[in-house]
């Protein structure tokens, strides 16, 4: 438990220290956001607020979480170690996406492809570690199965689960980017979501195999170490928040948002919980599919069901305040992971 506070109030110190000089050097180097054309008019006055946030969440996340081990004289382990790759990783990629939409002056960075191959390269990697490198009880990071609240069915072919795990990585980075389009919107709910991986891993721990070995045990390589990510990324957040909140002084651009879907995703792979992200980030599920249903209405039948997509774009054009609809999204992603975690403490209720 002390890890975990250190490496939240490290990561959170960390972010709201940098976060004001990297705020006016983005400034100088006129590293400003470029607004779309098609987007909400009200948007327009956004045009050159600094962006690249990403970099110091990551920043003092990684800070976070290796000052907790240097001042706790811990070493870190391998399921800590590939979440924060898998976070470093993805978010490079959001980096360059960003670079190359500030250096040409326009609202597309990467292409397509060159943004899918980055994150392909990053998640393979991550996919075949976390089926490696097993401790002296013989438990992996993960385990090449599908989970819920713990694995489940057959072992899946190596290739087959890591198809699945880039699929999830894949998916999950772009949904908390399409979330990303108000002031403070994608940074509360992943905040909720990493309160959510916090508990489980706490939880996990104290069920664990290697100390309560009995069928209802977690078999989770390293639980406590996974709470400490999450508790890094989580303070790292919540000092980007502190500047991201409407009126936004920064952004966290791609570099964020790919790297916090990742650290999510990462999270749920090695807590064995892949199935329940879909609860615990039920907000970027939801907004996802917002844009699905409208392209594909809008190609079968050549009407739009929404006035804008992503969703939160809908209530803009509705007349619904920004920070309203920031607001009420948060309230809905909070209920989304109160019912998550109730799911996961499902199985042990008095029956």
């Amino acid at each position: 438990m002390t890890g975990i506070l250190i490496a939240a109030a490290l990561s959170l110190v960390v972010s709201l220290l940098l976060m004001p000089m990297v705020i006016r050097m983005l400034f100088r180097f006129k590293f400003g956001q470029e607004i779309r054309d098609d987007g909400p008019e009200g948007h327009k006055t956004k045009q050159g607020t600094p962006t690249m946030g990403g970099i110091v969440i990551i920043l003092g996340a990684v800070i976070g979480y290796f000052g907790s081990h240097l001042v706790l004289m811990t070493t870190p382990t391998m399921s800590g170690l590939l979440v924060m790759f898998l976070f470093v990783g993805t978010g490079a990629v959001g980096f360059l996406d960003d670079f190359i939409k500030i250096y040409k002056r326009r609202s597309l960075g990467l292409r397509s492809g060159a943004k899918m191959a980055g994150q392909t390269v990053v998640g393979a990697v991550f996919a075949v570690g976390v089926t490696q490198f097993p401790d002296g009880y013989g438990y992996t990071p993960a385990s090449p199965q599908l989970s819920f609240l713990r694995d489940f069915g057959p072992p899946l072919l190596l290739g087959v689960f890591a198809l699945w795990a880039l699929f999830l990585i894949v998916g999950f980075s772009n949904a908390v980017n399409l979330t990303d389009g108000l002031d403070g919107l994608a940074t509360g709910a992943i905040i909720l979501s990493l309160v959510a991986y916090i508990i489980i891993g706490n939880w996990q721990l104290r069920q664990s195999c290697v100390a309560y070995l009995a069928p209802s045990c977690y078999p989770v390589r390293d639980p406590l170490d996974l709470a400490v990510v999450a508790a890094a990324g989580l303070g790292g957040c919540i000092g980007f928040l502190w500047y991201n909140a409407p009126p936004a002084k920064i952004f966290m651009g791609d570099t964020g948002s790919l790297a916090l879907g990742g650290l999510i995703v990462g999270l749920a792979i090695t807590t064995r919980t892949q199935l329940l992200l879909l609860v615990i980030g039920g907000l970027f599920v939801i907004v996802t599919m917002s844009v699905m249903v409208q392209v594909s209405s809008f190609r079968l039948t050549g009407k739009r069901l929404l006035r804008m997509a992503p969703l939160q774009h809908h209530f803009e054009l509705k007349g619904w305040a920004e920070t309203t609809i920031v607001i009420r999204f948060w309230i809905i992603q909070g209920l989304l992971v109160g019912g998550g975690i109730g799911l996961f403490y499902l199985e042990w209720m008095p029956r």
